[in-house]
This record gives structure tokens, sequence and C-alpha cells, in this order.
């Protein structure tokens, strides 16, 4: 009887051992698995061009750095910020400094801009002239909707004699900040991503250079008048959530954004519609 009951304290002994060895050794891979898991950086962006550029990234640059990236397309300006907000992003990469200020003081988030990356030149295209003093008396000219572009947009139209802004504004500037405007232009505020197809019912459209050449414009030769790129503040890059700029996977893309591999990349391929930032 008593030979039985050591037998089987032996028996529960070993199966207790054996079980402890198998949930240490589960435990141990599923810390390996998350730990591969936080490798992946999971970024927002604009399909063209910044899904070109950073899908240029992973396949050429990424894998020897150590990164997995999952690239995530949005087709809008506003939720990649929030979903980069709620943490359903890593980081994103589609949107301008000024841009991404007024988004924060407007909508309370905290995100911030850790890597530039390229300018796209804001341009003034149109179907119906090819010289940007043929616009006739009372043309209607569509603008972008949201508050940074907008007065960008019309200082683009400023710069370029066609009206004439409050001084001061600068690219602050509203429809309210036009002090001057000898054609009688009438404004149409769209949503930036509806601008290219505008062009079919309005006389001009100031069309932001992601969305001009998704649509097939190629801004450095159809544009009526384009964007000084000199001094720009415009330039897009990487912006992650406030407190992560010094994340290692972080600092990693960025440098990787910028590298000489990445400027060459968009040189060829966009010609001037999309310039490397310095």
């Amino acid at each position: 009887m008593k030979v039985h009951r050591l037998v089987g304290a032996v028996a529960l002994a070993l199966a207790l051992a054996a079980c402890g060895t198998s949930q240490s050794a589960t435990t141990g891979t599923g810390a390996k698995a998350a730990e591969s898991a936080d490798t992946v950086l999971k970024v927002g962006v604009n399909p063209v061009p910044h899904a070109e550029i950073l899908n240029f990234v992973k396949e050429n640059l990424a894998p020897a750095a150590g990164l997995k990236l999952e690239v995530v397309e949005f087709t809008d300006y506003v939720q990649p910020n929030v979903q980069l907000q709620e943490g359903q992003l890593t980081a994103n990469y589609f949107q301008h400094r000024p841009y991404l200020d007024d988004f924060n003081a407007s909508k309370g988030t905290k995100l911030t801009f850790v890597a530039p990356v390229h300018l796209e030149p804001l341009g003034l295209y149109s179907k119906k002239i090819t010289n940007v003093s043929a616009l006739a008396s009372g043309a209607t000219v569509a603008v972008p909707n949201d508050a940074t572009n907008l007065g960008r947009s019309l200082k683009l139209l400023a710069d370029n004699g066609l009206i004439k802004l409050k001084d001061g504004v600068g690219t602050a500037a509203t429809e309210r900040d036009v002090a001057e405007n000898p054609k009688n232009l009438q404004f149409k505020p769209l949503e930036a991503a509806q601008l290219p197809r505008s062009l079919e019912d309005v006389d001009a459209s100031v069309i932001n250079g992601n969305y001009a050449i998704e649509a097939g414009l190629k801004p450095a030769t159809q544009a009526l008048v384009l964007e000084k790129t000199e001094g720009n503040p415009y330039v897009n890059g990487l912006v992650v959530p406030a407190g992560h700029e010094k994340d290692a996977n972080v600092v990693t893309l960025g440098k990787l954004l910028q590298d000489q591999k990445v400027k060459d990349f968009i040189k060829q391929k966009y010609e001037g519609s999309v310039i490397p930032a310095a």
C-alpha cells in the first residue's frame, strides 16, 4: 500500500513538473511573439506618394534595419490622426507641420512631428484655360476647406497676383482676409480629396500635390502656377503620439525615410512633382 502511494506521489510530481515545464515554454514563446510583434510599425499613409515611398522603404531598407512595416492607406486627412491618437497606428506619414498643429489645437490630440521627408507643391489647375492670365472675371476657383490648406491656397493665388490678402495674415488667411479681388473670383471650398474631380465643374482648382498626382496630374508641368519650394513650411513627414519621438523603432524609421536612397527614389519617380526634404 505504501509502495503504491509512493509511486503515485512520484508520478504526480513528475506530471506537475512536466506541466510546469510546458507552461514555462509556452510563456517564453508568448514573450518572444510579443517582442516580435513590437517590431511591427503600423503606419497610416495617403496612397500617393506616401504609400509608394513607405513601401519602397519597407521593401528595400527596413529588413536590413530590423523593422517590419505595415502600411495602412487612408484617402482623407482626418482618420490617420484620429487612429494614431487612439493607438490603432504606431505612426502616420501624410501631413505637414502646420496641418498637424491646427489639428492638435482643434481636436485636442497630442501628436508630434518627428522627421521631415518630402514636399508636395500646391498647384492651381484647370481644364478650361492653359494660362493663369486667362482666368475670367467672376471665375469659380475651388480651394481646400481645411484651415491650413485654405490659407496656403489663398497665399498661392496672392503670390501670383490674382488676389491681395490683408497684411500679416499669411497662411492663416480665410476668404474674409481677401483685401483685393480684381477678378471677383468666387471661391468654392471642398474637401481636399474632392478637388481633382472639381475640375469638371469649376474654372480652376487649387489641388494638394498628393491628390493631383493620384488623379494623374503632373504638378511640375501641368499646374498653371505652383508653390515655391524655397523656405516652404509644408514639408510632409513622420508623426507619432507625443512621448514616442525617441522610441528606437521610430528613430530608425525616421532615418530610413530620410535616407539618400529614398531621396533618389523620389526624384526619379516623381520628376519634380514631389521634392525630397533638404
